[in-house]
Order: structure tokens, then C-alpha cells, then sequence
């Protein structure tokens, strides 16, 4: 942080103080999805946070976290279907909307995420899972759900953090690095208050604490130095992107983090299996 706020120091700033949100009249769509998932944010964390606080989950099946999860990604799945955003929005085909194609986008790198990188931290962390819940290759099935709307945030998040440095700040090597370091420090931060903030619930747990807080948090900060600046791409300039750009940048991003994990975890020297079946009730 200490080198951010020097950086900083060197950079040049327009006239004008840049923006968080997209322009609603340049990029009307963008706009109305980012103020609908920061406000649908406040919704699911309230929802989460009495679940855990009044140890809800303790009466929870399967069923139930299927019910959970999935009812709480379901507003942001069915939103570009059933309510688009605005008037540009509801003129278009549904696979040129901004709306399906973001949730495309997460969904994409979410399921990538639980299908391969849970392993990881399955092998490198020695985490565990063992809430009642339908698991596919060994990793519960509500937590993709539960991925879909935690990744939404944090990429709207970051979304209004890069937005800010790129419309303040001039282009350049001096903007470039502190986009980069903010990059850096906003992903370990968020991959940090997420374990932090789910230490309460028991049924994710780890066989060292303190080593999840700390190099756990940089090991699952690795997903977002990848997806953050290449999610803000999306639609961001004049040019918007195709259902097939989208879905491959995102294949991309997933294939870059497995890339890097499995890097850290060679350096480590840490043997790596995956052991889950195809399905397990």
C-alpha cells in the first residue's frame, strides 16, 4: 500500500475527476448492471451473514443448500431474460445484452474455479468441505451457485476500481504499474476478507488457519489478479464484445489461473490429485 500511495504520486490526472460507474449515456446497459448487482450485493451478504450468525446451516441439508445458493444466484441469472436493464437493454437480442453476457462470464470462470481449483486447495491447503450437499468431481454442488453471486460483487467491485484509475489518470508506464498494484492488493484483500469472513462456518475449514489467512489468501487472491482486468474488458470501451469473445476470454482467464496455481504448487513441491468421482449424492 505504502508503494500504491508512491506511485501515485507520479501520476498524471485529467481535468476531470474521473468516474466509478460507466457513463450512463456512453454505456447505458453497463451502467444499470453494475448499480443492480451492488445493490443485489447488499441483499445476499445480509442473507449470508444470518445464515452464519444464527447458525442456520445447522439445520440445512442438501436440499437446503441447493435452495439457498441457488435461489440466491437465481435473481442474476434470470435478470437478462426477464428484466433487462433499461431501454437499450430490452431492445436487444438476448446473447447482445451486457447483463447475459457478465453472467456468462462468471459462470464460465466460477464453474472453472470449483471443478479444478477447489483441488487445490483441497492438495495445497488441505481444505475441506463437509456440509450435507450433491457433489460433482468431490466439490459441493451449491457452491457453484454460491460462486456465481460472491464472483459477481467482487468483479463489480473491481470493476469500479479500474474504471476510476483508467478515467482519472492519463495513459501511461507510471498508470499501467499502479493499475497493476491495484490489481494486486485489491485481490489479496478480497480473497482474504472472504476466508476471514467465513471463518465462523465450520464446514469449510482447514487443517492450518493461520496459513490459509496468509499464503491461502495470496493462492486464491491468484484467480482474481487474472480475472479482474480481463472481466472490466468486457464491453468497457466503444467496441462491444460478441457471446463468442466472451466465452472464450473467460476459458482463457480459467486456463491462465490453472496455469499459475499449479506453478506455486510445483514450486511448493507439493504432489497433486484430484480424487473426486463424477457425481456423488
Amino acid at each position: 500500500l505504502a508503494l500504491l500511495f508512491l506511485v501515485s504520486l507520479a501520476l498524471t490526472s485529467y481535468s476531470h475527476p474521473g468516474t466509478w460507474l460507466p457513463e450512463p449515456k456512453g454505456n447505458e446497459s453497463k451502467h444499470h448492471y453494475e448499480v443492480w448487482t451492488l445493490k443485489y450485493s447488499v441483499f445476499w451478504i445480509g442473507c449470508f451473514a444470518c445464515i452464519v450468525g444464527f447458525k442456520v446451516y445447522e439445520t440445512m441439508d442438501e436440499i437446503g443448500y441447493l435452495v439457498v445458493c441457488g435461489g440466491l444466484a437465481l435473481p442474476l441469472v434470470l435478470q437478462p431474460i426477464l428484466a433487462p436493464l433499461g431501454p437499450r437493454e430490452a431492445t436487444q437480442p438476448l446473447i447482445e445484452r451486457y447483463s447475459f453476457k457478465a453472467n456468462v462470464w462468471i459462470f464460465i470462470f466460477s464453474h472453472i474455479g470449483n471443478y479444478w481449483y477447489t483441488h487445490y486447495f483441497y492438495t495445497v491447503l488441505k481444505a475441506r468441505y463437509s456440509m450435507p450437499s450433491w457433489r460433482l468431481n468431490d466439490v459441493p454442488v451449491a457452491m457453484t451457485f454460491a460462486t456465481h453471486f460472491y464472483f459477481t460483487t467482487y468483479h463489480t467491485f473491481s470493476n469500479l476500481l479500474l474504471r476510476k484509475i483508467t478515467t482519472r489518470y492519463r495513459p501511461g508506464l507510471v498508470r499501467f504499474v499502479f493499475a497493476t498494484g491495484t490489481v494486486l492488493a485489491f485481490s489479496y484483500f478480497t480473497a482474504f476478507m472472504e476466508t476471514l469472513t467465513i471463518s465462523a462456518y465450520p464446514d469449510y475449514s482447514f487443517e492450518d488457519r493461520y496459513m490459509a489467512y496468509t499464503v491461502g489468501s495470496a493462492f486464491y487472491g491468484i484467480y482474481f489478479i487474472v480475472s479482474f482486468p480481463v472481466f472490466f474488458r468486457l464491453d468497457e470501451s466503444g467496441v462491444k464484445h460478441t457471446l463468442f469473445q466472451t466465452c472464450f476470454e473467460a476459458l482463457g482467464s480459467g486456463m491462465l489461473v490453472l496455469i499459475l496455481l499449479d506453478a506455486v504448487r510445483l514450486v511448493l513441491g507439493i504432489p497433486f490429485v484430484m480424487a473426486g468421482g463424477l457425481w456423488k449424492w
